[in-house]
């Protein structure tokens, strides 16, 4: 496993086989980014999740929240 593995959903570093999506590396996204089979969600359910991780982690507005992680999602090669 390349422990430079990056989401391509979401960003997020994944440096072990358990962070990835149903714990398989050749998944490409994380486990934040999967449903419980090892599938992608929907560019919908990544965004609510996403903007509700920045609001807990970062303190901003929902609204700033939500704008950030779409700018972000924009970026990486699963929504492009």
């Amino acid at each position: 496993m390349n422990t430079n593995d990056s989401c391509i959903s979401c960003g997020m570093p994944m440096r072990s086989a358990d962070e990835h999506a149903a714990k398989d590396p050749t998944k490409p996204y994380c486990l934040h980014c999967a449903k419980p089979s090892g599938e992608l969600k929907s560019y919908d359910e990544v965004l609510v999740g996403f903007a509700a991780f920045l609001t807990r982690t970062q303190g901003v507005d929902a609204a700033v929240a939500r704008q950030s992680a779409k700018d972000m999602m924009a970026k990486l090669p699963a929504w492009k």
